[in-house]
């Protein structure tokens, strides 16, 4: 049983890394992209990227808590394999999109069937048999993302030289082989005796949502984790824009910029999290990383030059500690028949930052870079996100010290 869930672990893993690199793959050149398609600097740019993310962030909110359940009810594989096809058709779109308009169609089919991170995250707590080994295997999932991220982005960066479009198709052949993948090798990690009826009630967006609700642990903590990822948008939607605009970064350079974060987040969550969670306990590792994530948010804010964005990536990186502690905090509170629902819950929470983090960040970046801003301080999504972190980290550290009272 062991080796198997071992097995199984290793097949996911293998799956979210392909998955990963193909995002990474254009990250380098989407920036470029849209100025190019619209005509317009980079700064003003950034705001157009904003819409793309948020209207991928929206067909993601409305349809993750559905893409949840049908996994409850089916199975975790066959929604997954559904997920991979969709990314794929997506990415061949953007590479042959001939006006900005296109990109849309594109963002709109991969928000429908983004369930890869949903259904995998079902997929691990099906697996994992207790809170630390719970952590421990969504520390993978980062692995996995911060892996990718490594790979993508330096090979997006490499094929932008042959030209813009380069990195969409090689992301769509990665897409299509992660399909196959999963289709010949990914085994189905939820038994059909642990299956339930689907219900469309439960399915909508503000039905999950108030699933969250339905234990006040559970909500409080959903809050905190909406803040982190709401703060980390600061650095998700405008990365490239921000530093083109600052450092007159090149695809390349951004390319290799992404690659240190995946690296330092692959360190993190795939070794150090492994480690250091068993010693600190969840409690302790969602306190420091909280505070890491911040400090590194503030040092990019003040940057002056393009190095010490290589060197605050540091202390940035090492806030991930909190994401695997936080998530196996939260997934303990429910049943292995609702860990699809809480987890497309979770997504959609996700994606409700996905859709407002970047009209924050990106036009509060793109705002404080024009003539027509009070000051110049083209760093100032990022003080707004270690904003968010700072917040998320006084909830649950209000909720946790509660429980213990209760406990008492």
């Amino acid at each position: 049983m062991r080796t198997t869930k071992q097995a199984a672990i290793g097949f996911i893993f293998v799956t979210l890394l392909i998955d990963v690199m193909g995002w990474g793959l254009i990250i380098p050149v989407m920036a470029d992209l849209i100025a190019e398609l619209k005509g317009i600097p980079v700064n003003i740019a950034s705001t157009y990227g904003a819409l793309l993310l948020s209207s991928f962030a929206i067909t993601q909110f409305l349809f993750s808590p559905l893409v949840g359940n049908l996994s409850d009810r089916f199975g975790r594989r066959p929604i997954l394999l559904i997920s991979l096809l969709g990314f794929a058709i997506d990415y061949l779109i953007l590479a042959w999109a001939p006006t900005y308009g296109w990109l849309f169609a594109g963002r709109i089919i991969a928000g429908i069937t983004g369930a890869s991170f949903t259904t995998a995250s079902s997929y691990i707590a099906d697996i994992s048999t207790d809170e630390t080994t719970r952590a421990k295997n969504f520390g993978l999932i980062g692995a996995a993302f911060g892996l990718g991220f490594v790979l993508g982005p330096a090979l997006g960066g490499l094929l932008a030289t042959w030209g813009l479009r380069a990195p969409f198709y090689a992301a769509a052949v990665l897409c299509l082989l992660n399909f196959l993948f999963g289709l010949l090798l990914l085994p189905e990690s939820l038994p059909k005796s642990s299956r339930r009826a689907f219900d469309w009630r439960r399915a909508n967006p503000l039905g999950s949502l108030r699933f969250l609700m339905e234990h006040k642990e559970i909500g409080g903590l959903a809050i905190s984790f909406f803040l982190i990822y709401l703060g980390a948008q600061a650095v998700q939607g405008s990365w490239n824009f921000f530093t083109i605009y600052q450092f007159d970064w090149s695809e390349g350079m951004i390319g290799i910029s992404l690659a240190v974060v995946g690296v330092l987040t692959g360190l993190v969550q795939g070794g150090l999290t492994r480690i250091l969670n068993p010693k600190i306990g969840n409690e302790k590792s969602i306190y420091l990383g909280l505070s890491l994530y911040a400090l590194g948010l503030i040092l990019f804010a003040f940057a002056t030059e393009g190095w010490m964005m290589f060197v605050f990536l540091v202390p940035y990186c090492l806030g991930g500690i909190c994401g695997p502690s936080l998530q196996s905090l939260i997934a303990g509170h429910v049943e292995s028949s609702q860990q699809g629902e809480l987890q497309g819950a979770l997504t959609s929470l996700m994606s409700l930052t996905t859709i407002v983090g970047p009209l924050i960040m990106n036009n509060a970046f793109s705002y404080f870079t024009t003539p027509q801003a009070p000051f110049h301080f083209p760093g100032i999504h990022f003080l707004i996100g270690a904003v968010c972190m700072l917040g998320g980290l006084w909830i649950v550290r209000r909720i946790l010290t509660r429980e213990k009272l209760a406990v008492v």
